[in-house]
């Protein structure tokens, strides 16, 4: 992972570690500092990665997160670098440009991708469609996004870096909210896992006293 990081917040180890993933040009960078400033900056370095780190009250809780913002190119050269993101994350942002097919098109590689390097744990994945503002530009429509989104079983949302609406929020802290759902039910699994094996191995213990 790219070195470059930023802290939003002297946040703790995240309970929550994101990857932003698109093309180049859909406005990833541009989302992430949104939605921790509440500011846009028109101007980014496609090639660089950071990561952040920020706490948020999510259901009323407060969870710390770490966002990873990746560098523009997918996979590119470097398939290995990506693979480590994918281990290192646990939930995934999915981002195309409502003006640009190739990246919406992009999106279906980029789950296919997390699903054959997860495997065989699900992915948690939303995908967020940017640059709303641009309404005379666009060339994908909310029922093609509304269908991906259901295809590849991810939640959808529709946002504007550049506008600031609170679906950048509502998307990164639904994002949050199935992953922290998700360790939850692997936690009680390992648990029931766990008390099973202790029966299993408590039941031959008295077994053997039994017929010693």
């Amino acid at each position: 992972m790219n070195n470059h990081q930023r802290s939003a917040s002297g946040a703790k180890t995240p309970d929550v570690k994101l990857v932003v993933m698109g093309r180049m040009g859909v406005g990833k960078s541009a989302l992430v500092v949104r939605y921790l400033t509440r500011r846009f900056i028109w101007e980014y370095d496609p090639t660089l990665e950071f990561s952040y780190k920020h706490q948020t009250l999510v259901d009323d809780d407060i969870v710390s997160m770490e966002i990873l913002d990746t560098a523009g190119q997918l996979y590119g050269d470097n398939r290995r670098q990506w693979e480590g993101h994918v281990r290192w994350g646990d939930g995934f942002l999915l981002v195309y440009s409502v003006t640009d097919k190739q990246s919406f098109h992009d999106v279906g590689r980029m789950k296919e991708f997390l699903d054959e390097a997860k495997k065989p744990r699900n992915v948690t994945a939303v995908i967020l469609a940017n640059k709303m503002d641009l309404k005379h530009e666009r060339c994908i429509s909310t029922d093609e996004g509304e269908k991906l989104a259901q295809e590849l079983s991810c939640g959808y949302f529709e946002g504007s870096a550049l506008l600031g609406d609170g679906v950048i929020s509502e998307a990164i802290e639904e994002l949050c909210r199935e992953v922290r759902r998700r360790k939850m039910m692997e936690n009680r699994t390992r648990r029931r896992s766990s008390s099973q094996m202790a029966k299993q191995v408590f039941s031959r213990v008295l077994t053997k006293i039994y017929n010693s």
